[in-house]
This record gives C-alpha cells, sequence and structure tokens, in this order.
C-alpha cells in the first residue's frame, strides 16, 4: 500500500514536472493553478511539494526570448541548490534508516550462526515446560487427595477395630 502511494506520488510529481516544462517552452502566464490543471493535481500537491512550487516560481520569474529560455538566472540557480540540498537530505535519512535495518537484520543473524543465542523454537519449549509443570501441581494435589483420604480411611479402621476388640 505505501509502495503504491509512492508511486502514484511520483507519477502525479512527473505530471507537474512535464507541465512546469510545457509551460515554459509555450511562454505566458505560470501560476500555480495553471499548472495543476495541466497535471490533474490539486493545487495543494504542488504547495506541499516545496521544490515543484519553487519551480513553478523561477519558471514563472524566467524571462523568455522567442519561446526559447533566457540565460540562467541568479534565482534559478539558488532554487536548484536548494532543491538539491533538500533532496541530499532525504536521501540521508533514508539511507540512515536502511542502514539501522540492516544492522539489525545482519545483528540477529550474526547472533543465530554463533550459537550464542536461545534455540529458534525455545518458545515451544516454554510452552511444553508451563504445561509439564501445571500438570505437576495437578498431580501433586490429586496426591495430598488420596492421602488425606487414605489417613482418614486408616484412622476410622483404627477406631472400628478398638471397638471390636474393646467388646469382647
Amino acid at each position: 500500500m505505501i509502495d503504491g502511494k509512492r508511486a502514484d506520488s511520483a507519477r502525479r510529481r512527473d505530471r507537474v514536472l512535464k507541465a512546469i516544462d510545457t509551460a515554459v517552452k509555450g511562454g505566458g502566464n505560470i501560476t500555480v493553478s495553471g499548472l495543476a490543471r495541466a497535471a490533474r493535481v490539486d493545487r495543494t500537491f504542488i504547495y506541499r511539494h516545496r521544490d515543484l512550487l519553487e519551480r513553478a516560481h523561477v519558471a514563472a520569474s524566467t524571462p523568455h526570448e522567442d519561446g526559447r529560455l533566457a540565460a540562467v538566472s541568479r534565482a534559478s540557480l539558488q532554487a536548484d541548490l536548494a532543491n538539491a540540498l533538500e533532496a541530499n537530505k532525504r536521501l540521508t535519512a533514508r539511507v540512515r534508516q536502511l542502514e539501522k535495518r540492516l544492522s539489525v537484520k545482519l545483528g540477529e543473524s550474526v547472533w543465530a550462526e554463533s550459537g550464542l543465542g536461545a534455540p529458534v523454537d525455545i518458545d515451544q519449549l516454554q510452552r511444553q515446560i508451563s504445561l509439564l509443570e501445571q500438570d505437576l501441581a495437578n498431580k501433586h494435589g490429586e496426591l495430598d487427595e488420596r492421602t488425606e483420604e487414605l489417613e482418614a480411611a486408616r484412622a476410622a479402621n483404627r477406631e472400628l477395630t478398638r471397638s471390636l476388640n474393646h467388646r469382647l
């Protein structure tokens, strides 16, 4: 689901970039609303993506000469630099996240292969131990009950034997 959302976002970004390129080549007034209509996206999509918004602003402020772009301006170079720096930050964060996940997975793998860790089926063994301990406790309870019954029966037999012996 996440991959689908990322793919949809990437497709919309591509449509916006193509709309910007088309608008720049065609000349005329470039607005966020016009770009959003041309790219079939909501205006908020462009406003949420700062790099797209900056490109739209740069494209709108870049002078044209006969349908061709004029010399590169300082503002466009600064916008490109800002976009590159933001992309670099996002990629650096993603690399750190992936390195952390890889480190965890490798650590688990090495721990399991070294034999220092618990066996894989330890949960099953612990459940079996719990069941056996519970069964043992039940058996002790039954044994105590039967011992009490046996003691009571012995006491009754002794009383009965004494009473029979005293009558004679």
